[in-house]
């Protein structure tokens, strides 16, 4: 029977990085993988790298350029005709980042002597050794960390096929263009893949449950999203939508809902993208056999430090508590691995950013300012809007701003929020600023170059004191 000190289950970011920081701290390290490919061969990283995060921001990225080319481009002088889309050429492209990503990992896996065990991986018993079942192979474990990951979630009574009605999967694939796309839930997913499709000229409809548009998010940035989305790029989102039922018919999706004022309504679609959020994959995980103890949700329970109820068991990512972010199950990996080297691993919650990937990019960290208002914090503000930085004009995005929230005594940073062109790259400033506790005045302080679209963020930190140099 082969034995290692750490068996992670589960390739994804939480899994993979797990299984890299293990190894590079000393300890004989193997990761467990049933993922396979529409060709049947094994690969590693996940739901993340194979249908989500990778691919659908290759898509983005394509479909962005696509609708730059039609839309923006006159505003340079520059004049484009007989532009045509190719669709299978895009659709390739982003296989092969998704390849070259996952090749990538095995090739880690290679580089810090991690054993891949192909398969599924079941959690067979306990006691001073985990026993774990792969494909049939048993396999011995002093330390294991679950991190099997989430699904997406299915709506009852409708059946997914990933070719006309879609999952993430599926919506990531379309062989053609639809006239007109369905998507249920205005979430990350459904917003992302509705932009994609509609960039390329799909008509849009968006029906959401909630009675409010992101409601995650701030509520000024929400607003200005609203009216980003539906007003100047034709999304037709309708909220307080009730499906109550869905019909594949020969040509098309019927989808019958109950709308806000509780009327009934239905919509015609060549395609539907369902993505009412995800749950956590426990399937077959054999949590029965040794008394691994799940939540309501299907969680795994876990504490602070991703520690389950089983001595040596952890879990990270998705199938635990916490938003279901590839970086924060990957920050859960390191912490977890350096907890059983018998370092101090730790991970920040108060510190993890969200990012959503349209046009323009929304990203936040930190409390919303709703937040404070309902615990009772007193706070101050600057916001400062990218129409008026040289750069954002210059790059043709002048919409959207950045938000700071800051303590009305202490003046620590307690969120950050922005909405417009790289805001998923002007976060991480933000993200270092509350990890090391700063407070408005010293991004306010600190030079930023010009031009860039930073100074914005330097601008709403000076706007928190009623002192922004620009506006």
């Amino acid at each position: 029977m082969k034995s290692f000190d750490v068996v992670v289950i589960g390739a994804g970011p939480a899994g993979y990085i797990a299984a890299i920081r293990a190894a590079q701290l000393g300890l004989a390290t193997a990761c467990v993988e049933e993922w396979k490919t529409p060709r049947g061969e094994y690969a590693l990283g996940g739901t993340c790298l194979n249908v989500g995060c990778i691919p659908s921001k290759a898509l983005l990225e394509s479909s962005e350029n696509y609708a730059r080319v039609l839309h923006q481009f006159k505003a340079h002088g520059i004049t484009a005709s007989g532009v045509k889309l190719e669709l299978k050429t895009m659709l390739d492209r982003k296989d092969r980042i998704v390849s070259r990503m996952t090749s990538g990992v095995a090739g880690l896996f290679k580089k810090n002597k991690i054993t891949w065990l192909q398969g599924h991986g079941r959690l067979v018993s306990g006691g001073t050794s985990w026993k774990i079942d792969v494909e049939g192979e048993a396999i011995e474990a002093k330390h294991v960390i679950i991190a099997t990951g989430s699904k997406a979630r299915h709506l009852p009574g409708v059946a997914v096929d990933n070719k006309t009605i879609c999952d993430n999967e599926g919506a990531l694939a379309f062989d053609s263009v639809p006239e007109r796309l369905g998507v249920i839930g205005a979430g990350v997913v459904g917003l992302e893949l509705g932009s994609v499709w509609r960039r390329l000229g799909a008509k849009v409809k968006v029906l959401e449950a909630l009675p409010a548009f992101l409601g995650a998010a701030d509520e000024a940035v929400a607003q200005e999203a609203w009216k980003q989305f539906t007003k100047n790029q034709g999304l037709e989102i309708e909220l307080g939508a009730t499906i109550s039922k869905v019909v594949q018919q020969k040509k098309y999706v019927s989808i019958q809902y109950t709308g806000s004022d509780n009327s009934s309504k239905s919509f015609e679609c060549d395609r539907l993208i369902v993505s009412v959020g995800r749950v956590p994959n426990t399937d077959g995980l054999g949590a029965e056999n040794v008394g691994l103890k799940l939540d309501a949700k299907g969680f795994i329970e876990v504490d602070q430090n991703c520690r389950t109820g089983l001595p040596r068991v952890y879990a990270v990512g998705d199938v635990v508590r916490g938003p279901m972010l590839a970086h924060k199950g990957e920050d859960e990996g390191v912490m977890v691995a350096e907890i059983i080297a018998g370092q101090r691993g730790h991970v920040n919650y108060d510190a993890i950013p969200w990012v959503i990937y349209t046009a323009p990019e929304i990203a936040w960290v930190g409390k919303t300012e709703q937040q404070l208002k309902s615990e009772g914090v007193a706070y101050r503000a600057g916001r400062f809007p990218f129409a008026y930085n040289g750069r954002a004009l210059g790059r043709e995005e002048p919409e959207g701003f950045v938000k700071i929230l800051a303590d009305a005594r202490t003046d620590r940073i307690l969120g950050v929020h922005s909405i417009g062109g790289l805001a998923s790259e002007l976060i991480a400033e933000a993200v270092v600023a509350i990890e090391f506790g700063a407070s408005s005045e010293d991004i306010a302080r600190i030079c930023h170059a010009h031009p860039s679209m930073s100074e914005v963020t330097r601008e709403a930190a000076l706007a928190v004191d009623k002192r922004s140099l620009n506006g």
